[in-house]
């Protein structure tokens, strides 16, 4: 699974035009970037008249719009998404994900500091703060960049997570829920299906490999 870095802080801060410079320099370093934009407060992502606009509006739980460049999916939910079932789902073709939010969520961050939009670190200095980019000097354990630095972080996101060879890893999701695999499992998924897959033409070497398996449900006996 690719890294997952989320960009936080409070309103205001700079966040998105951080994420958007850091997005083109890491892109323009050779890498592959998917992002998750968190919403406390539900959205839309189409025009209401548009054709999806009135399949979601009639009742659809899922809708997905399709076109020879892009493709969007809109699905109802009943809780908050996990980022790690967001990434197994979505993003297998990515080298990194960042994300906009999900401060509360423990996973790495970087958190955007401005004097003006800030009192205090949202962030403890612990490690899961990758990195501060702030507007003002603070004696932290974790690197602190200038809120302009954009390629000083590229840089170290750069060395600390994509340079070095990652460990594969297997993620399962069962009726649409995330499951936790113990590291033997993990890796008896991974020789079991990497050695059956390589002999398949075009297997061999396959950085990425998905499975989806729809099983019918067994018929109840009859008494």
């Amino acid at each position: 699974m690719p890294p997952i870095i989320s960009i936080v802080g409070k309103s205001d801060s700079g966040k998105t035009t951080l994420l958007e410079k850091l997005i083109a320099e890491v892109k323009q370093r050779g890498c592959r970037v998917g992002t998750v934009k968190h919403d406390t407060h539900g959205f839309d992502i189409d025009h209401e008249g548009k054709d999806s606009w009135r399949h979601k509006k009639a009742g659809a739980a899922t809708v997905v719009i399709s076109s020879p460049t892009k493709a969007a999916i809109v699905k109802d939910t009943d809780q908050d998404t996990p980022l790690v079932h967001l990434a197994a789902t979505h993003f297998d073709d990515v080298d990194i994900i960042f994300t906009e939010g999900f401060k509360r969520e423990a996973k790495l961050k970087v958190e955007v500091f401005r004097k003006k939009a800030h009192h205090d670190l949202l962030c403890e200095d612990n490690d899961d703060l990758v990195a501060l980019m702030t507007d003002q000097p603070f004696d932290l354990k974790a690197p602190c960049f200038d809120i302009n630095d954009v390629k000083g972080l590229a840089d170290l996101l750069e060395n600390r997570f994509l340079k070095v060879e990652q460990a594969p890893s297997v993620s399962l999701i069962l009726n649409g829920t995330y499951a936790p695999l113990k590291p033997f499992i993990q890796e008896m998924f991974i020789n079991s299906i990497t050695g059956m897959v390589a002999a398949l033409k075009g297997g061999k070497g396959a950085r990425s490999i998905q499975i989806s398996l729809d099983l019918p449900r067994k018929s109840e006996k009859k008494s």
